[in-house]
C-alpha cells in the first residue's frame, strides 16, 4: 500500500465530487428554479455521504489514512501496537513495565493536556524507547463536528504540548474515536502529520472481558497490522483491573508465537 508523505494539500476525489454537486445544484436552481427540491436533496445526500466518510475511522475517502503498516523490504514481520488516551498514572506505568518485560515497542497516542499534566510519565514513555503521537489537545467528544479553526487549534496545541514536554514533535495524528470531517486533512498537511487509524481494535474502553478483547485483536493476526488498545479510559475487568493489563501480556505472547515483532509507527515511515 502506497503511503503519501505530507506535502501540499490535495483534495480527495470525494471532495472534488462534493464541490461539483454544490456547483451543479446551484446552477440548476438558477436555470430552473422549480427544481430546487431536487437540488436541495442532492446537496443533502452529499453532506450525508461526507459525514459517513468521517464517521468511518478506517476510511480514506477524506484523505490518506494509515490502516496498516506500509510494506517495506525486511519489515514483513512487523506489527504496531498503539495505545490511546493517556498518559494515565494508574495504568501507563504498568503498561510500560509489561512492554519492557518482553522488550516490545509501542506507539502512544497521547492527549496534549494529559502530557502537560503528567510530564514525567510522558518523558518515561520516550525514555523507554516508545513513541508519543498526537491524539488532540483535549480529546473532545465533538471533535468531528468542529470547524476548521477549532480543529486546527486542537491538533496544533497538542503538537506544541507534546513538543514542550518531550522535545519532539509528533509525526502521526489519530482523531478522538477515529471520527473526523473534511476540515482535518488540510490541518494535518500543514503540520506535517500523517493520519493513522488501525487494522483492528479491541473495544477495550467498553468491554472488560480480556478474552473478547484479545480475540478481536488477534483474529486474524497478520504482519502489517496496526492494533489499538487504551491506557486512558480503559474498561475495568474483574476486581476493577484495567482490561489492557490482562490483554497486553497475552497479545505480546501471541505476537511472539506468530513470529511478529512490535514496532513504532515512526519506524515504519518510508
Amino acid at each position: 500500500m502506497k503511503q503519501d508523505a505530507p506535502g501540499r494539500w490535495r483534495p480527495s476525489p470525494l471532495l472534488y465530487a462534493s464541490a461539483a454537486v454544490h456547483v451543479g445544484a446551484g446552477a440548476a436552481v438558477l436555470a430552473r428554479p422549480h427544481v430546487w427540491p431536487w437540488a436541495l436533496g442532492a446537496v443533502a445526500a452529499n453532506h450525508i455521504g461526507l459525514a459517513a466518510a468521517g464517521l468511518w475511522p478506517r476510511s480514506r475517502l477524506l484523505g490518506p489514512n494509515w490502516t496498516r503498516l506500509p510494506a517495506r523490504d525486511g519489515s514483513e514481520a512487523a506489527v504496531a501496537i498503539t495505545i490511546d488516551d493517556g498518559p494515565e498514572p494508574d495504568v501507563t506505568p504498568q503498561v510500560l513495565a509489561q512492554l519492557e518485560t518482553q522488550r516490545a515497542c509501542a506507539t502512544f497516542f497521547c492527549v496534549g493536556e494529559r502530557v502537560l499534566r503528567y510530564p514525567d510519565l510522558a518523558q518515561e514513555i520516550i525514555r523507554r524507547g516508545h513513541a508519543i503521537e498526537n491524539h488532540s489537545q483535549r480529546h473532545r467528544h465533538n471533535f468531528s463536528l468542529l470547524g476548521p479553526g477549532a480543529m486546527n487549534a486542537e491538533v496544533s496545541k497538542a503538537q506544541e504540548s507534546i513538543h514542550r514536554v518531550t522535545g519532539s514533535y509528533p509525526k502521526f495524528f489519530r482523531a478522538p474515536a477515529g471520527l473526523r470531517n473534511p476540515f482535518l486533512d488540510p490541518v494535518l498537511v500543514r503540520l506535517k502529520l500523517r493520519l493513522a487509524s488501525w487494522t483492528r481494535r479491541g473495544f477495550d474502553t467498553v468491554n472488560g472481558d480480556p478474552d473478547v478483547v484479545l480475540r478481536r485483536l488477534t483474529t486474524p493476526l497478520q504482519a502489517g497490522d496496526i492494533l489499538l488498545l487504551h491506557d486512558g479510559h480503559a474498561a475495568r475487568g474483574r476486581g476493577g483491573k484495567p482490561v489492557i493489563l490482562d490483554v497486553l501480556p497475552r497479545l505480546l505472547d501471541a505476537l511472539n508465537s506468530a513470529g511478529l515483532s512490535p514496532v513504532t509507527l515512526r519506524s515504519a515511515l518510508p
